[in-house]
């Protein structure tokens, strides 16, 4: 682990000339309101934008631009939980080349579909990205196609390195980079190049997710750690352990690692469609995430790139996270209470409501449950409010005027009863 194989910025020089016409040049955005709550200065490099909708188009390309055409003839396979497999699968069809692709059987159904469309045969199997690149090794041999690392592979590196030289020359000013981790070969390459670039000027900051942290903890102890399970909302950076080659590199060039819970991941993603009208995925958001939490440390007016590695976000967890995020940035009240079965005691519930300054949003009763007196109704409300001031004053205000209420799905901490 002290002598990592050579890997330098010529090559990732080398990949940006072969990159050149097959990638876009995504922006380095501004936010003024990320930077009004850290005092510095946050510049998002928005890979999310990227053909296929994240990064990995840079490495997979690169990597299978050097093929032989004999070795182009035999076809490749990779694995991958989404990212990987469409860059490969967008690459291949770009070089003409055969592509079999082995995903995890839960793998996000918008990946998959996405995967295919750009030309790739799709297999799925296993119930992780680990599972799933064991599959694609076996088939490889078996077949003689050629194996496509997602992260482990010095050509793949030094595309996603490619990165690093875009941000530095968008902006050479940058004190700072903050990087998704999964398996590695994305920090890697912009580490190396960017030490290579500005040298000890810049800092570089790997972010993981707290269910899947086994690149953090093999930084910090030198060796190759694999995690049991892995559990995380972000898939693209969900891998049980690291590449040795990224890993090498990272404890080389990586001056920090930290990691942020799936709570935090969502609330930055809903940050991101908010305030930049961006889809981001959670992979892509960890940055965010961690800046937000307060896991990096910022000065005041400090330069900061932060990489949004990808947008494909399946959209039925979109919609959960919307849901949730909703509640818990107090924007939506879910609550149940009871009022008495005689007409018009629904009506007086909703003007009480209404005087709270309270959205109604849906309205369920129901006369059947065994807990209620024959001369009872059960309501279910959610409200549209403006902040958890609002939802303590609309609870408080129904309280007062006789209403038994049970907050659900709530943090919340204050008593309203008092």
């Amino acid at each position: 682990m002290e002598h990592p194989p050579v890997l330098d910025l010529a090559q990732v020089q080398s990949a940006a000339q072969r990159l050149a016409g097959v990638t876009y040049l995504t922006p380095l955005a501004d936010s003024g309101y990320v930077d009004d709550l850290t005092g510095a200065e946050i510049l998002f490099k928005l890979e999310n934008l990227q053909r296929t909708g994240s990064f990995k188009l840079r490495g997979a390309y690169n990597r299978l631009a050097i093929l032989t055409p004999a070795e182009r003839q035999r076809g490749v396979v990779t694995a991958s939980a989404g990212n990987h497999a469409q860059g490969v699968s967008l690459a291949c069809r770009l070089l003409h080349i055969d592509a079999l692709v082995v995903m995890p059987t839960h793998a996000s159904l918008t990946k998959i579909e996405a995967t295919r469309s750009y030309g790739a045969r799709v297999e799925l199997t296993g119930a992780t990205y680990d599972d799933a690149e064991r599959q694609a090794r076996v088939i490889a041999s078996e077949s003689g196609r050629i194996f496509i690392p997602a992260f482990n592979a010095a050509e793949v590196i030094a595309g996603q390195g490619t990165i690093a030289l875009e941000m530095l020359e968008q902006r050479p000013d940058l004190e700072v980079l903050v990087v998704p981790v999964g398996g590695g070969g994305l920090i890697a390459g912009i580490a190396l190049a960017a030490k290579a670039l500005a040298s000890t000027s810049i800092r570089v900051v790997g972010v993981q997710a707290q269910g899947s942290d086994a690149a953090l903890r093999s930084w910090r102890s030198g060796e190759p750690v694999e995690s049991t399970t892995v559990n995380t909302m972000a898939d693209g950076i969900a891998v049980k352990a690291p590449g040795e080659l990224p890993l090498a590199l990272m404890r080389r060039y990586v001056d920090d690692m930290v990691t942020v819970s799936d709570r935090e991941i969502s609330r930055s993603i809903l940050v991101f469609l908010e305030r930049a009208k961006l889809v981001v995925e959670g992979a892509g958001a960890v940055g965010l995430a961690a800046i937000l939490a307060g896991r990096v440390r910022l000065e005041p007016a400090q330069k900061v790139g932060v990489v949004v590695s990808g947008g494909n976000l399946d959209v039925s967890l979109l919609s959960r996270i919307l849901q949730k995020g909703l509640v818990e940035e107090g924007r939506q009240l879910h609550l149940a209470t009871v009022v008495a079965d005689a007409p018009g005691q629904l009506s007086r519930l909703l003007a009480e409501v209404a005087a709270s300054g309270a959205n109604v949003l849906r309205v369920e009763h129901e006369r059947w449950n065994p807990s209620l007196a024959l001369a009872e109704v059960a309501v279910r409300l959610v409200l549209e409010t403006r902040d958890t001031d609002h939802q303590f004053e609309v609870l408080k205000s129904l309280t007062s005027h006789g209403y038994p209420v049970e907050e659900i799905g709530s943090f919340r901490t204050k008593n309203f009863d008092n």
